[in-house]
């Protein structure tokens, strides 16, 4: 069984090594089509080209080129009907002679939109009558038996990414553009999160005044339950910070916390951010300076929350 795998893969190895120079003047044509589509990329493919296809135009759809998948068969039954002239239609089809899509290739010519062919046979019908063709062809199939599609439809699929991310860099796009089509993934959570989203304010705030007692604040500290209580003066403006670590320090000297005020055992000049900083920059910033929790400030360093490590955690940025 091992060996039997390893010859799948090597096979399937051989098969997309063939490919690299084949990226000639039809894969630049075919990526001039696709980027200056002015509608939206339709691709097709019918079987298991066709999985292919919508995974194709998954990876298009979320790298910035709009894009979806129509099934070549109900698009013979009015679903051909949600291509329109400005749009290009990508179809694979490993024979070239898939009888579905050949149904409709006259009714694409008279739409006008562009056909792209993803193809195994060069002088295939459907190869012909495309305005570009890319030769995905393999010498043979992983599948001992030689029948089942496996070399040609990893082709067919890494010449689909070949030409996503072709269109990525010509794009521009950025890491952000890619979250912001990702805003449930891990991603997404990175580049879109605010320290803002995610920290405690209003009631659930941990803070006292200047001239609160150690006990007051420890009172604060421990009914917010963020491990800190932030210490601001007459005008809401963060004077700093006591924290569990300021505790412990604390706890070696002979104080009395009835009677001590907190500003005199407090982390002044304490790090503060703003609400509109990335919650991953805020991670990586408590991860320079190990500390586990940050007051969040306006611009003019007026006190408008907090939040510590397990918000971070809570909110997927970890």
């Amino acid at each position: 069984m091992i060996e039997l795998g390893r010859a799948v893969i090597e096979t399937e190895a051989v098969a997309v090594s063939a490919l690299v120079p084949r990226l000639d003047r039809a894969f630049a044509q075919a990526c001039r089509y696709l980027l200056h589509c002015q509608g939206r990329i339709v691709v097709t493919g019918m079987g298991k080209s066709g999985h292919i296809g919508n995974k194709i135009a998954a990876t298009l759809a979320s790298t910035g080129s709009p894009a979806f998948f129509v099934h070549p068969g109900e698009a013979g039954h009015g679903d051909l009907g949600m291509i329109t002239p400005q749009d290009v239609v990508l179809a694979l089809s490993n024979s070239g002679e898939t009888g579905e899509l050949l149904v409709i290739l006259p009714l694409l010519k008279r739409l006008g939109a562009p056909l792209i062919a993803m193809t195994g046979k060069p002088q295939s019908t459907l190869a012909r009558e495309s305005e570009v063709h890319i030769d995905v062809s393999v010498e043979k199939e992983a599948c001992p038996l030689g029948l089942a599609p496996t070399s040609s439809t990893t082709a067919a699929l890494v010449m689909g990414d070949a030409l996503a991310v072709a269109l990525l860099q010509a794009r521009g796009f950025t890491a952000q553009d890619f979250a912001l089509s990702h805003p449930g993934g891990a991603l997404g959570r990175r580049l879109l999160l605010h320290v803002g989203d995610i920290m405690h304010a209003g009631e659930t705030l941990p803070w006292v005044g200047l001239d609160a007692t150690l006990h007051q604040a420890l009172e604060v500290m421990s009914g917010k339950g963020l491990g800190m209580t932030a210490i601001v003066d007459r005008e809401g403006r963060a004077a700093g910070v006591y924290t569990d670590g300021d505790l412990r320090r604390t706890l070696n000297k002979p104080i009395d916390i009835h009677h001590v005020r907190v500003s005199e055992v407090m982390t002044e000049n304490c790090m503060t951010v703003l609400p509109e900083m990335l919650a991953a920059e805020a991670l990586q910033l408590m991860d320079e300076k190990k500390i586990n929790g940050l007051l969040v400030v306006d611009g003019e360093r007026r006190l408008i929350g907090a939040f510590n490590m397990h918000d971070l955690l809570r909110a997927g940025v970890m």
